[in-house]
């Protein structure tokens, strides 16, 4: 069931970045939202994502994002964590690749949301993606 849920999640955030559909890709992010493990940041709230996310979507600056592989980490009724790689690709063709550890929660409306992500280091990307 947990592992139906993240790949639902993934497709819609992949899907609602192909279509830079702001309002639709902010839904999956938690307000409460904990960006860590970003080169030259401490961490990364729900307002720093939404403005990013609205310049990159405003610009069409993100071609398509891609997950590959899925390991999950936890789960209970109310919270599923997991690992997978994130690659993004830009509109000019280059690409961001990172390994990233991920936790959903059931948010009060039911939905499904994005609370924590935390940019896994290159050992443990590597170990990841050595293991798929």
């Amino acid at each position: 069931m947990s592992e139906s849920i993240v790949k639902s999640w993934l497709a819609d955030i992949s899907r609602t970045a192909g279509e830079a559909d702001h309002k639709s890709h902010m839904d999956l992010i938690s307000k409460k939202i904990n960006l860590i493990g970003v080169p030259g940041f401490e961490n990364i709230g729900y307002e720093d994502w939404f403005n990013q996310c609205q310049h990159d979507f405003d610009d069409k600056l993100i071609a398509e994002i891609q997950y590959q592989g899925l390991k999950m980490r936890a789960e209970t009724s109310e919270r599923i964590m997991f690992i997978t790689h994130e690659t993004i690709l830009s509109s000019d063709g280059t690409k961001n690749q990172q390994g990233i550890e991920c936790l959903l929660e059931k948010e009060d409306d039911g939905q499904w949301r994005l609370t924590q992500q935390r940019v896994l280091g290159e050992d443990e990307t590597h170990q990841f993606l050595a293991n798929l």
